[in-house]
């Protein structure tokens, strides 16, 4: 503990601590926590036993990480931060266990937002000033207000990731044939209506083994989250809008589909999530395999080390 600096108005009650870390003045941490290196504690935050930070981790003045909370590398916490723990909270009435909220490396949270118990905020999610987080955030995603919803999404360098829309061709996430893409679907038009008609075998970059049709999705919040191991998929909104993400673990875009005529071809490694359908959204999956549940990743981390074993 030699290379802590804890201040003399400042309690540090642990031993975990990584060197060049600061405790600042009226802190208090208690015995039971664990503080990685070169952390920034500032002014009146305190810490309780069954929590962990990982290094270079700031906290701002006046937050308080109450037991099941963990944070990653280079997360930062803006002033007066609530993060809770009890979803049902009684005076007096204590858990046997609390839920794990876990904060992922690199991630952000602006002033004053309230994160409720049991979240998980993915790698570099950025949660605005003041936001209320009622459900897991997605890597690289900015959101705000109460409830906090998607706003855009950012890149390794926190530029917004625009949204492509009705755009042909691949977009830079060069893989060949097997790159993702939107596609444009054959399309009739006469005095009786229009058509959109798709030949399984040519139109579409694999047969389809499955498909299946998201529709009356209640609220705004975000589907998907996953990627597949060999599965391939091609998303075609056949009615209203829906906005998609794609992430090869390295090139990330996002596209608005509000028309039948365009899908958006998703290889497999890709991690990809949907979200802000309109209230009359009907989206539609072909799918290149049967359904197996040991196909999908649904942890973003997990996603990313798996990429690195196959770049190995």
């Amino acid at each position: 503990m030699t290379d802590v600096r804890v201040h003399a108005s400042g309690i540090c009650e642990s031993v975990n601590v990584g060197a060049g870390t600061d405790v600042r003045a009226f802190a208090h941490v208690l015995a039971g926590a664990v503080i990685g290196r070169d952390c920034n504690i500032c002014d009146h935050v305190f810490i309780e036993n069954d929590v962990v930070l990982g290094d270079r981790v700031t906290v701002k003045s006046g937050v308080q990480l109450w037991d099941g909370v963990e944070l990653g590398d280079d997360v930062f916490i803006g002033p007066n931060v609530t993060f809770t723990n009890d979803r049902f909270p009684r005076s007096k009435q204590y858990l046997a266990e609390y839920p794990r909220t876990i904060v992922e490396a690199g991630a952000s949270i602006g002033g004053n937002a309230t994160i409720l118990p049991g979240v998980r905020i993915s790698t570099r999610a950025m949660i605005g000033a003041g936001a209320v987080v009622t459900n897991d955030v997605p890597a690289y995603a900015i959101v705000t207000g109460n409830p906090a919803r998607i706003a855009g999404y950012v890149d390794d360098t926190d530029r917004r990731i625009p949204n492509v829309r009705l755009e042909r061709g691949s977009i830079e996430m060069p893989n060949g044939d097997r790159s993702a893409r939107l596609i444009e679907l054959p399309r009739r038009d006469d005095p009786r209506g229009s058509l959109v008609a798709v030949e399984l075998d040519r139109d579409l970059p694999f047969v389809p083994r499955r498909f299946f049709v998201v529709f009356d999705v209640p609220t705004p919040d975000i589907r998907g989250e996953h990627a597949h191991r060999q599965c391939e998929q091609v998303l075609v909104c056949l009615r209203g809008s829906v906005t998609a993400t794609i992430d090869d673990g390295t090139n990330r875009a996002r596209f608005l589909l509000d028309s039948p005529e365009i899908g958006l071809f998703v290889p497999a490694m890709s991690w990809g999530e949907q979200y802000d359908y309109s209230p009359d959204a009907v989206l539609g999956v072909f799918a290149s395999l049967a359904y197996d549940a040991d196909d999908y990743i649904r942890s973003y981390q997990q996603f990313r080390e798996v990429l690195e074993t196959l770049d190995s």
